[in-house]
């Protein structure tokens, strides 16, 4: 059969013995792709959530231009959110109750100071309805708490 044709075609490789082998080899490599894309996504949610951690009653609080208080010591501080609710440090207070609580922390020392922050959308006839009975219960020494003007923060420096 000198001059027969082979009609089947060259002969194929097996898949099984080339094919196979390669695809079950361990990889030499580690995927750091996907390590990456969590730390990041970590890193994004923890910047979001830092600054919610900070302790307080959020509020919105008026802009100045005067320079801010260096205090040695902490004084006590009234907050008034935007929905009008008295706030003794971070303890909610009634209106009725907020002369005595302060009597009873400060022992009745009149030059105690106490800082009242009242948030910018609430009325200002509350802030001063607050301040009016704090002082009216013989505390002198009463002042609001207000935040300065963006331009402002950034062009000083604490110590100045």
């Amino acid at each position: 059969m000198a001059g027969a044709v082979n009609i089947a075609g060259p002969k194929r490789r097996s898949r099984r013995r080339g094919g196979r082998s390669a695809s079950w080899r361990p990889m030499a490599e580690i995927n750091v792709t996907p390590m990456v894309d969590v730390m990041l996504v970590l890193l994004v949610i923890f910047m979001i959530t830092a600054p919610l951690l900070t302790a307080g009653i959020p509020v919105n609080l008026p802009q100045t231009k005067a320079d801010a208080l260096s205090e040695p010591t902490e004084p006590l501080v009234v907050t008034v959110n935007g929905e009008g609710k008295i706030y003794l440090q971070e303890t909610e207070v009634p209106l009725e109750s907020l002369v005595a609580r302060l009597q009873a922390i400060t022992a009745n020392k009149p030059d105690t100071k106490i800082y009242v922050r009242g948030d910018k959308a609430i009325n200002y006839g509350r802030v001063m309805e607050v301040m009016g009975l704090v002082k009216s219960a013989g505390f002198a020494q009463v002042a609001l708490i207000v935040e300065q003007p963006a331009e402002t923060q950034t062009g000083t420096q604490i110590g100045n």
